[in-house]
């Protein structure tokens, strides 16, 4: 029997990353596959650098399957990167198989000539899907820059934490009963003297 090695690149949603591994556990007993091990972490798909992918690499042995979920799950890489994680894939000998495509299914075993051919179709379709989860992720990114940029433009506030309006309206009031330190509000309000500070300033400058 076959064994598969399960990568999860899972997102920061628990229920997401269990519904993906259900999935290819489902998918290993349907096609007759032995899982050596599930390799699961939250991570970018733009860094190389994984250790959970490492460990699988390590692990697994020629003629043993990779199996994820989609090409966007193992690589969102550069291309230069990709190239590389890939060379690594063939290297050790191991079948790249991808659950929602269903060209690399037939890698799972191997069918002489037919099986070499499909193995080059494979390989481009994986290359192309890989390219096209690259460019998804630099759309993303350029599009989440374009809105900071344009809240800049605005004069609106970029990054930090929103403001807790609840701390804030009990610092004003204490500032206003003007009968305490501004450490002991601080205290009080169990927030740092430099916030009751910022929120004093605040205070004068929407004074009429």
């Amino acid at each position: 029997m076959i064994k598969a090695h399960l990568y999860l690149r899972a997102s920061t949603n628990d229920q997401d990353a269990e519904r993906a591994k259900q999935l290819l556990l489902g998918f290993a007993q349907d096609n007759g596959l032995q899982v050596a091990d599930v390799y699961a972490e939250n991570i970018s798909g733009t860094r190389l650098e994984r250790p959970e992918l490492a460990r699988l690499l390590d692990s697994a042995t020629s003629g043993d399957v990779l199996l994820v979920e989609s090409v966007d799950r193992l690589s969102r890489l550069s291309q230069a990167d990709w190239q590389h994680l890939k060379g690594v894939i063939k290297s050790k000998g191991l079948r790249l198989v991808v659950a929602d495509l269903p060209t690399s299914h037939q890698l799972i075993e191997d069918k002489g000539i037919t099986g070499q051919i499909m193995d080059v179709i494979n390989d481009m379709l994986i290359d192309l899907m890989a390219t096209m989860a690259r460019l998804d992720q630099e759309k993303r990114v350029e599009r989440i820059k374009q809105g900071l940029d344009n809240k800049r433009a605005r004069g609106e506030k970029v990054g930090g934490k929103g403001r807790n309006q609840k701390k804030w309206d009990q610092v004003a009031a204490l500032l206003k009963r003007n009968g305490n330190t501004m450490d002991e509000i601080a205290k009080l309000a169990e927030v740092g003297v430099a916030t009751v500070y910022r929120i004093k300033k605040e205070i004068a400058l929407q004074a009429p």
